[in-house]
């Protein structure tokens, strides 16, 4: 198989298995074995793609597998992939996000309709995470909207109408503001040169503006960003939709769709408006910081164990965010590498947190005590996971906000000193919340509940072994990041971003 086809065929297969579960969604229980078969094969081209992804393409490029075909060029319409380093473990964690999320939390209610929600959600996001062009990648970030919402309303809890109908108008208002920003800076490149209409992102990075033009498309752009992420203050969307989603919904909202955000910050804000960056640096890690902390706060008075996740998802972007934003290569390869990791840490917490759902009825704290005594496995599990985004040494999620924070230390130590204190919060409210579920006695169906099956833990082997593997040799992964992140740092520095 040539290279360039590689990404195409990530993009399809999940369509096809959606289409081939539709059609055979008579059969009982063969749409979610279609399911499974889609993405166990998604999983393995995503690694051939990991395995095979050249870090120094050609003159210091790092963007691999490369392939553009104009669609219609009066309308500045064309598919345009490829991958570097940044993309790559994005590609690997859409890949390993649909797997897990089919073993570990299948619903039968209409279950070939969520399975092809699933895979075409799955395959919007491949082709998100690997456009080249930023009309292309904004067309694919809108439609991963249609089969979130219908995950979320289809599949939901008692109040999944409002949450689905909460998180599509968020998600549809702030990518407005990023259609006009496209939209603006594709004519201007267009003005400017050939007279050429293209939205290639290689192009656009060359596109002449003044400072405040700069810095109104980087508001454009980072809206549609934040509210995706979500970066405090437009969070709200995700608590209720966190916790009404399904386990699957959760899974694909906090772990995946959230990085999309976080992607785009990185590749399309910073790297095509790098001017706007010493008037919004300051005010982006403001919110980040605050972020940091309000998500920490909030969620050590969290009474449920969904919502505990969402606000320490919004702690996490946070970070994740701050990284981003610093200009330091330090810490941006710490925040691509905690982008991967907070993934992986929340499919823990979700798939954990389903399957005590499924055993009690709830995952309201107040109603579990006591579970570690009848359930040691579920809860030695649930330690790792929670151990790892604390960020405890030798597990993924220390090396993460260590070269976040070590990275932000170097440039704004006020910023850094002040995020530190969610590191502690974490381990505050992650503590309090596992002693209030695992701790005490267990009395009435707390007693009677049952410890994990063979094939719960297997689901769950893959997130532990990647927390620890991540935690005490992330280097092959490193290697893979940094030349990316350093290629990007040097085209905004001497836009005085890395001042």
């Amino acid at each position: 198989m040539h290279s360039s086809i590689y990404l195409l065929v990530l993009i399809v297969v999940p369509l096809a298995g959606a289409l081939a579960a539709a059609l055979v969604r008579k059969i009982e229980g063969m749409a979610y074995a279609v399911g499974v078969g889609t993405a166990i094969v998604e999983m393995a081209l995503s690694l051939i793609v990991a395995f095979l992804y050249n870090p120094n393409v050609k003159n210091a490029q790092t963007f691999d597998f490369a392939t553009r075909h104009v669609v219609s060029a009066p309308f500045g319409l064309a598919y345009d992939v490829s991958v570097d380093g940044i993309s790559l473990l994005m590609v690997v964690l859409t890949a390993l996000v649909l797997l897990l999320a089919l073993l570990g939390s299948r619903d039968t209610r209409r279950e070939a309709a969520f399975v092809g929600w699933l895979l075409a959600l799955t395959s919007f996001t491949m082709a998100s995470f690997v456009s080249h062009d930023v009309l292309e990648f904004f067309i694919f970030f809108e439609l991963t909207l249609v089969p979130s919402y219908f995950i979320i309303a289809g599949w939901g809890g008692a109040q999944r109408a409002k949450a689905a109908l909460k998180f599509f108008i968020y998600t549809f208002s702030g990518s407005a503001f990023l259609l006009i920003g496209i939209l603006y800076v594709g004519f201007a490149h267009q003005h400017q040169t050939t007279g050429v209409l293209t939205f290639s992102y290689s192009a656009l990075e060359s596109t002449g503006m003044t400072h405040s033009t700069a810095v109104w498309l980087f508001i454009a752009f980072a809206i549609a960003f934040a509210v995706k992420s979500p970066i405090w203050p437009f969070h709200t969307w995700s608590p209720i939709t966190y916790a009404e989603a399904p386990t699957g919904g959760s899974i694909e909202l906090s772990a995946l769709l959230a990085k999309l955000g976080s992607y785009g910050l990185l590749r399309f804000a910073v790297g095509l408006f790098p001017l706007a960056l010493p008037t919004m640096r300051p005010i982006v890690l403001t919110l980040a910081v605050i972020g940091i902390l309000y998500g920490s706060l909030i969620a050590c008075a969290t009474p449920d164990l969904k919502r505990l996740v969402a606000y320490s998802s919004v702690a996490q972007l946070g970070f994740i965010t701050l990284g981003i934003m610093t200009g330091s290569k330090i810490a941006m390869v710490g925040a691509v590498l905690l982008m991967f990791n907070h993934g992986v840490i929340t499919i823990g917490f979700f798939l954990i947190i389903g399957f005590i759902e499924r055993r009690r009825g709830s995952y309201q704290i107040k109603d579990l005590t006591g579970l570690q005594g009848p359930a040691p496995v579920m809860a030695a599990l649930f330690t790792i996971v929670m151990m790892a985004s604390i960020g405890l040494p030798g597990l993924s999620g220390f090396v993460s906000e260590y070269l976040i924070l070590i990275g932000t230390f170097g440039t704004h130590a006020w910023w850094g000193a002040i995020a530190t204190t969610g590191v502690l919060a974490a381990a505050a409210y992650l503590l309090w919340a596992y002693q209030r579920v695992f701790h005490g006695r267990a009395e009435g169906a707390n007693a009677s509940i049952t410890d994990l099956n063979a094939k719960e833990r297997w689901v769950l082997v893959p997130v532990v072994v990647l927390i620890l593997a991540l935690g005490v040799f992330p280097k092959p992964v490193l290697d893979r990041i940094t030349p990316s992140v350093q290629q990007l740092i040097h085209h905004v520095a001497p836009a005085g971003a890395n001042k």
